[in-house]
């Protein structure tokens, strides 16, 4: 069976690697050409190839996938009706979480009903600036294992062994890697858009400035099979929307913290040629046990082997405790906004217990933050945490006012232990008034 990826066949070339195994990296170029390629006609799209390009992903790439999968999923488009039926939403939510949350209205204005292809370019920024980190980190660490092999052999056996200069090799890795992490992203947004309620459904920020918008087709699909008055569902969704935009708005700096976690991620990695092999030999020996041959030039091939993490480098530490950060701060965003929700609704919404469990369990399943993070990271963003997080919020209200729950966002945020432990976290917090014994 041919080897993959980061182990080429060719045995000749004296370039090797600290076990003493060879790596052709002229070979290995090639064989990622062709199968980036191949990956690219699979989806329609013409290949983006290994061109020297400025961006460490590149956004045509990520907006042309995207709108593949959403014009195969279909988006209808918005009308008259449909505007007004989202405004009159907002404009009852508005006015019911005047009484839910200390945080005001947001100033900002935008389209507030979007077909899905609208929710793809108006938040494709925002996913560039969130994600790019990712591919920069992936970059970086492909110089280093490159600047690494280099330093091991020489530059001038490394050169004519290759026959091409390590620069050029790092750009068109470089050049391989934003390419394909821009595939994935733009896929997973084009899935996305078939099932987001609104532009903050994912629970990131992904518009500047910060404004609630709702895309109709997806609440109408939402709430078939209900037996829900699609008002109540209208209204529901335009509460979980304004006030999250609502929460971002005020908090600018959440903002940079939520992208600061994903920066710090993707400064962390590491690539493991040792690790990458074995991980290689574990897609092949499972698709060996399956019946399946593992074809390198198979477009399927290329990406059963990237679902199983073929080129994802070994987790370090550092790297987990940034998405622990991640995950933490998702759960208290999800959790803020059940409870806000919930608050601002109260005996408005007769079947508000029906939508809210609703939500749960479909989020519980599929939720937007779990797919997007599941394929870019590997993160389980846990419904459990979720739970907890409404149940901080509530016991934090409870114990203090509106102004006193949303005020924690300005301050020092809880762990995901101190969830469990509202009150141990109040006080923790809580700085004295008498400082005269400090």
């Amino acid at each position: 069976m041919s080897p993959f990826g980061f182990t080429p066949d060719n045995s000749d070339d004296p370039e090797k690697n600290k076990d003493g195994e060879s790596v052709d990296f002229a070979a290995m170029m090639a064989q990622m050409q062709q199968q980036i390629q191949q990956q690219f006609s699979a989806l329609g799209m013409s290949a983006p190839g290994f061109s020297a390009t400025t961006e460490a992903l590149p956004k045509n790439i990520v907006r042309d996938t995207a709108k593949k999968f959403v014009t195969a999923k279909g988006s209808a488009p918005i009308g008259a009706n449909d505007v007004a039926k989202i405004e009159e939403a907002f404009a009852i939510a508005e006015l019911w979480l005047n009484e839910a949350t200390f945080f005001s209205q947001t100033t900002a204005t935008g389209n507030p009903a979007m077909a899905r292809t609208d929710w793809v370019d108006t938040t494709l920024n925002g996913w560039q600036t969130s994600v790019e980190p990712l591919a920069t980190g992936l970059a970086a660490a492909i110089s280093e294992l490159l600047n690494n092999a280099n330093g091991e052999a020489g530059q001038s056996e490394a050169e004519n062994a290759m026959q091409i200069p390590v620069g050029m090799i790092a750009t068109l890795l470089r050049s391989f890697i934003g390419s394909l992490i821009a595939t994935q992203l733009g896929q997973s947004i084009g899935g996305l858009a078939a099932s987001v309620t609104g532009t903050h459904d994912v629970g990131l920020p992904l518009v500047e400035p910060v404004y609630p918008a709702l895309v109709p087709q997806n609440i109408d699909e939402w709430g078939q099979d209900l037996n829900i008055p699609m008002d109540e569902v209208r209204i529901f969704h335009a509460l979980r929307e304004s006030a999250v935009a609502r929460l971002f708005a005020h908090n600018p700096w959440l903002i940079s913290y939520i992208r600061t976690a994903i920066s710090d991620y993707g400064k962390g990695i590491r690539i493991d040629i040792d690790a990458i092999q074995r991980q290689a030999q574990e897609v092949f020996d499972n698709a060996s046990e399956e019946g399946k041959e593992f074809d390198p030039t198979n477009p399927e091939s290329f990406n059963i082997a990237l679902n199983e993490g073929i080129f994802t480098p070994e987790e370090t530490p550092a790297q987990r405790a940034a998405l622990t950060k991640l995950e933490t701060v998702l759960a208290l965003i999800d959790g803020w906004s059940e409870d806000v929700v919930t608050l601002a609704a109260g005996e408005r919404l007769p079947n508000l217990v029906a939508l809210q469990e609703t939500l749960r369990r479909r989020r519980a399943t599929s939720a937007p933050a779990q797919q997007l993070f599941a394929t870019m990271f590997g993160l389980q963003v846990s419904p459990k945490l979720a739970r907890e997080a409404a149940t901080f919020w509530k016991a934090v209200r409870e114990v203090k006012d509106l102004e006193g729950r949303d005020r924690i966002w300005s301050g020092i945020l809880p762990t995901s232990d101190d969830l469990l432990t509202p009150q141990s976290y109040l006080v923790s917090v809580e700085i004295p008034d008498d400082l005269s014994g400090l």
